[in-house]
């Protein structure tokens, strides 16, 4: 299957998702490509749309690698490898400035997007987790974890396309995955989409905002935030 864009690849979605219409769900993507693809799906299903920014705390001598991650929210979710830490001899005050520097960024970057809007309130509620494809799936899997802690009734991960070992994989943290693609040999997710160009800061808040016009949601209360 071939996506003509991000659009299109929601509207495929949506129609995967319709069984979920009537538990009114919310619709929650991972900027920057996944707003317009959980745009679509949020039309569709006359539901609300946010986002789930999460931000890697990188190893001090080699930044790529993930020991671990942070999520915004009423009160953030701190994800850490507490053994890759202690073999790497990691220590506790680097993970403490680097978190609370990620937790900048992620202030930024939703002030960005969002302008005043709060995040959404997740609790007792059907949490649709977007992207516009998954490759290793590790930022996927830290969103998801912190969509759970949220409480929400029912956890479901949407995404046009995934390779099949990973998307398995997720079945144990998501309560339902839908994923239209799972071809064995993924190579790079663009190559399922004829326009799959970058999108800008500009691009996501407009679709975040003309989303907020049609929904009015009730803010998100505060919630315990956890270390793994």
């Amino acid at each position: 299957m071939k996506f003509a864009d991000r659009s299109d690849a929601g509207c495929r979605l949506a129609a995967a998702l319709s069984h979920l219409k009537e538990r009114q769900p919310l619709i929650l993507a991972l900027p920057r490509g996944g707003v317009a693809v959980a745009f679509e799906i949020a039309q569709a299903l006359d539901a609300p749309l946010d986002i789930v920014l999460v931000r890697k705390i990188g190893v001090p001598w080699q930044p790529e690698l993930a020991v671990g991650a942070v999520t915004d929210g009423a009160s953030p979710e701190t994800f850490i490898d507490h053994d890759l830490m202690g073999a790497l001899g990691i220590e506790a005050s680097y993970i403490q400035e680097e978190t609370a520097h990620q937790l900048d960024e992620i202030e930024r970057r939703r002030k960005t997007y969002c302008a005043d809007r709060p995040p959404l309130e997740i609790t007792g509620r059907t949490a649709i987790v977007v992207d516009d494809g998954i490759a290793t799936g590790a930022t996927m899997r830290v969103a998801l974890r912190a969509v759970r802690y949220r409480n929400p009734a029912r956890l479901v991960l949407a995404t046009p396309v995934g390779p099949p070992e990973t998307i398995e994989a997720f079945r144990n943290e998501a309560d339902e995955v839908v994923c239209l693609e799972t071809p064995a040999a993924l190579g790079a997710i663009g190559l399922y989409y004829r326009d799959f160009h970058q999108m800008s800061d500009d691009e996501v808040t407009d679709l975040l905002a003309r989303a907020a016009q049609s929904t009015l949601e009730v803010p998100a209360s505060t919630t315990v935030a956890e270390a793994l």
